[in-house]
């Protein structure tokens, strides 16, 4: 079977993860690059010398051999250029959020459902091995009756890192702060987890930086539909930065995930694995995660996420994340800043995108 190719939209700091991952598989290679930034586009191609670099993009669109456009465009850009790419028959890879508002979502899901082709939302922490065996036990009934499930993102960011991004902490471009930039990851995991959300209630500010318009600490309080709740905490005002934390619990078994390190797994009855779990996921983890250097992050997830797309693409079966389930991340996150914004708990499914005052209008 002949390798897929990829071609990479906006060239940025995340690109560069993509060109690692894509490099890692077998059934795929990095043929093409759209860039505006020369300096950013000599970074793909130092990754992947046989990468041809377009500024035009119906140019890009058409070189030979392109099968899956990447876009890794800032967040509120991600729409326009990832329609355009499943006009042009081609299947499409977005980084997260899939969009920043629901509206915006819809029009690339249905986009794509339109022209035929593939979409996925970029979410690799479901890809972490830790967060798959602990998915794994949810599935298996493992936690009884399900009755908590936290998740923690207490990240730092220097003034440096806002200012050095015109986009950075903008309504318009980031569609929000620290829960739709930095903790999506964990609002994604949260309610791949738990289940849907039925409502939330949260309060956000902007307590450590300056000149941007979003918040950089939040807290949410969310019921599921299953009954049980949760709290999720976010913030790049937390100076060094620590790990993130995920805490699943139910009436028999409590699990910790710290990063991609397990710090507590138990359950009743226990299960000759359990041992084996603990053994394997404890202190894996090497660097900061992220956690003040948005640099310090490994591509082993993009790879994993990347390798089951090509899988979706070749075999014409759904991906594991698509654009449905990227979307309900962006959904929570927006009732979330409705709530903050109204002081009243907010329920979903969100019937449209939040009319806020300080937030960008669907385009």
């Amino acid at each position: 079977m002949a390798k897929l190719g990829f071609g990479i939209v906006g060239c940025g700091m995340i690109a560069q993860f993509h060109a690692r991952a894509i490099a890692d598989l077998k059934g795929a290679h990095l043929t093409a690059a759209y860039s505006t930034n020369p300096e950013n586009a000599r970074r793909i191609v130092e990754l992947a010398p046989r990468c041809q670099v377009y500024s035009d993009y119906d140019q890009f669109l058409k070189h030979p051999g392109l099968d899956i456009v990447n876009i890794c465009t800032p967040s509120g850009a991600h729409l326009e250029p990832a329609a355009e790419a499943a006009r042009a028959g081609k299947h499409v890879v977005v980084e997260k959020p899939l969009e920043i508002t629901l509206a915006r979502c819809d029009r690339l899901i249905a986009a794509c459902r339109r022209a035929k082709v593939q979409l996925c939302t970029i979410f690799p922490s479901r890809f972490s091995p830790a967060n798959q065996v602990l998915k794994q036990a949810i599935d298996e009934g493992r936690f009884g009756k399900l009755t908590l499930g936290d998740t923690y993102v207490k990240w730092w960011r220097t003034q440096q890192y806002y200012d050095g991004g015109g986009w950075r902490g903008t309504w318009k471009l980031d569609g929000g702060g620290a829960f739709m930039n930095q903790a999506i990851h964990n609002v994604d995991l949260i309610q791949w987890f738990m289940g849907d959300v039925a409502e939330v209630a949260g309060f956000t500010g902007t307590l450590a930086h300056e000149r941007i318009e979003v918040e950089d600490t939040g807290v949410a309080a969310i019921r599921f539909r299953n009954g049980a709740l949760g709290v999720i905490e976010a913030t790049t005002s937390a100076h060094p930065g620590l790990l993130k934390k995920t805490e699943i619990h139910g009436t028999q078994g409590t699990v910790i995930v710290e990063q991609d390190d397990v710090l507590l797994w138990q359950f009743e009855p226990a299960s000759r694995r359990d041992a084996a779990i603990r053994e394997k996921f404890a202190k894996r983890v090497g660097g900061g995660g992220g956690a003040a250097d948005p640099k310090a992050i490994s591509y082993a997830g993009h790879r994993e996420q990347l390798r089951d797309f090509v899988r979706a693409v070749q075999t014409g079966s759904a991906p594991q994340v698509d654009g449905e389930e990227g979307r309900k991340s962006v959904e929570i996150i927006l009732a979330i800043y409705k709530a903050a914004e109204s002081g009243r708990s907010v329920p979903l499914p969100l019937k449209a995108d939040p009319p806020f005052t300080n937030h960008v209008a669907a385009r």
